[in-house]
Order: C-alpha cells, then sequence, then structure tokens
C-alpha cells in the first residue's frame, strides 16, 4: 500500500498493478461526480490512476513533489511533520482551481498531514475536495516494523468516517474495505496481517505479551507435556 516501490514484485504480484486495482475498486464502490482525479504523491499515483481510468475522470498532477524530502508521517514530531509537508508538496493552483477532485492517498495515520494537504487545496480555490482512501482505515498499531504511532494518535481509532470527514475539512471521505484490499491482490484474506486494520494480530502483540499471556500459555504447556511424560511412563 505504501512502502513498497511500485515498480517491486511481492509475492509474484507487481505492486504497481495490485496499487491500480485498488484505485479502481474504489471508483466502483465509492463513486463521485467530479473534475479531476490527483494524487497525494508519490505512493498513491497508481491507485489515483486506477480510479481514474476506471470512472472516467481525467488525471493530473495537482501536487508537485520535492523528491529530497522523506516521509513525514515517521518524523518524531509534529512541527518536523509540518514543516515537511510545506516543502515537500507544492500544488498547482492552474490544475487546482474552481474543480470538483477526487483525492487519492494511500493511506490516513494521525490525519495532521491530511488536513494539510486539504488546506492547501481549498487555499487554491478547489471547488470541491472528495478523497478516497485506498486502504482499510488504521485503527491500531503495527507491531512488525512499520513505525506507527501508538494507537490513541491514530485518528481512525478515535473518530468515525463522519467525524474524520469533518475534521479533515473534505466533502466527502471514503475508505477501501479489507475485501476489497484482499481482492486487488488476488489472494485470501487469510495470507496477510490485517492486525492494523482489524485488531487480529497473527501473534500475541506486546501488550498481550506483558500481560502474562505468554506466562500462562508457557505454564500450560509444561503441565500437558508433564502429564504426557507421566502418562507414558506409568500404563
Amino acid at each position: 500500500v505504501y512502502v513498497a516501490r511500485p515498480d517491486s514484485h511481492i509475492f509474484g504480484q507487481s505492486v504497481d498493478i495490485v496499487r491500480k486495482k485498488l484505485g479502481a475498486n474504489l471508483a466502483r464502490v465509492k463513486p463521485v461526480d467530479a473534475d479531476l482525479v490527483m494524487a497525494v504523491p508519490d505512493s498513491s499515483n497508481p491507485a489515483a490512476l486506477g480510479y481514474s481510468h476506471e470512472a472516467g475522470i481525467p488525471f493530473d498532477m495537482g501536487f508537485i513533489r520535492n523528491h529530497y524530502v522523506g516521509r513525514t508521517f515517521i518524523e518524531p514530531d509534529q512541527h518536523i511533520r509540518d514543516f515537511g509537508v510545506k516543502i515537500k508538496l507544492n500544488p498547482s493552483r492552474t490544475a487546482i482551481e474552481g474543480k470538483r477532485i477526487i483525492l487519492i492517498d494511500d493511506s490516513i495515520v494521525r490525519g495532521t498531514t491530511a488536513r494539510k494537504i486539504v488546506k492547501m487545496l481549498r487555499r487554491c480555490n478547489a471547488k470541491e475536495i472528495h478523497f478516497r482512501i485506498s486502504c482499510p482505515p488504521i485503527i491500531n498499531s503495527c507491531h512488525y516494523g512499520i513505525d506507527t504511532p501508538n494507537r490513541e494518535k491514530l485518528i481512525a481509532h478515535n473518530l468515525d468516517v463522519d467525524e474524520m470527514r469533518e475534521y479533515l475539512g473534505v466533502d466527502s471521505l471514503a475508505f477501501q474495505s479489507i475485501d476489497g484490499l484482499a481482492d486487488a491482490t488476488g489472494k485470501g484474506k487469510e495470507q496477510f496481517c490485517l492486525g492494523c486494520f482489524n485488531n487480529d494480530y497473527p501473534t500475541l502483540t506486546p501488550k498481550e505479551f506483558d500481560s502474562g499471556k505468554v506466562r500462562r500459555r508457557m505454564v500450560d504447556t509444561s503441565m500437558e507435556a508433564y502429564e504426557s511424560a507421566q502418562f507414558s511412563v506409568n500404563p
């Protein structure tokens, strides 16, 4: 959805093609009348192209990205993230002004970056802004290496879709479903970790580990092994 390069392959699937399928699926299940499809570059470009092609709405590069600026959502401080957005993305007023815009992004984490981007579009006099997100709402942290904040800082953990729409200042907001995400990959949901979307992690989370579940499981396993050994020794 976000981290992988679009020209790479994961589990035999082209990342670029899967992202285009995600965008096309959003166009089918979350359609809206608009004049222009835009991406939050760069990782959202394929999804925006997929949406544009499926909906028959023109695509344009409404944002010009500074490629010498890194990822903003993993910066440790909100002031740094805000400044990063300002120098990372420059809106094209000629593409935006007076247009009903469908804005495609790969995900929303805290929501602060997305809100800044929407304000940029408003300052360029966008007529309408319809936000479409190519992955499901992120309601929980990742415990396997993606640097997402604790869930109390995740906008989708705290707000429903309509509340998020109001906070972001957009005319409509819609997310990809988990089924839609899986369908785009051509694989079943059971093939992926979906913990950040549905709280169903494949292993114990750090909180569960600290709560003693592991220790209880080890004790239960040890007792089963002991009883099994006793049974085999004493016919």
